[in-house]
């Protein structure tokens, strides 16, 4: 964790070109997301590590990739996840968003599950090119057996450092 910390503040500390008449989520801005955490599952604790990554297609239109691994817990899970947001502009330094995604889980001993979800936040300007974002996302699980999985949606935190290139 010390690692990843320190990670951190060496990338919000990197010169970065400016993106156009959008900002930091102009269109052509591409961003860096890393996520650690803790979850709960199958009544185990894990330990959350993975990495996004998104490419902004218009002003305030972005697209992207997140893969995540948790580890610590039996079984072994990891998820990859395509996901869409709009971040609507505004001159200060907090900056509203929606999205929308759509995960793959992969869990070991058992079939994949597949899920949809919405999120809804906002990102706190920390620096020229990072900021910090904080809200909630809703996911519900395709095709999924409550016997199996106890609950078939959940609504959850989301806290991240994202940085901007």
């Amino acid at each position: 964790m010390k690692i990843l910390l320190l990670l951190s503040l060496l990338l919000a500390a990197l010169p970065v070109q400016a993106a156009g008449v959008g900002g930091m989520f102009g269109q052509g801005s591409t961003q860096f997301s890393l996520i650690a955490g803790n979850a709960y599952a199958f009544n185990h604790d894990y330990m959350v590590i993975g990495a996004s990554a998104s490419h902004y297609v218009l002003d305030g239109l972005g697209v992207g990739l997140s893969l995540e691994s948790w580890s610590g817990g039996d079984p072994a899970i990891n998820n990859v996840s395509p996901f869409a947001q709009y971040v609507f502009n505004r001159t200060s330094t907090l900056q509203p968003y929606i999205g929308g995604f759509y995960r793959h889980t992969s869990i070991a001993g058992l079939p994949g599950l597949n899920s949809v979800g919405e999120r809804a936040g906002v990102y706190i300007i920390s620096g020229t090119n990072s900021a910090v974002s904080v809200g909630l996302v809703h996911e519900s699980y395709l095709d999924c057996h409550e016997a199996v999985y106890r609950n078939c949606s959940a609504t959850y935190s989301d806290v991240s450092l994202t940085f901007i290139f």
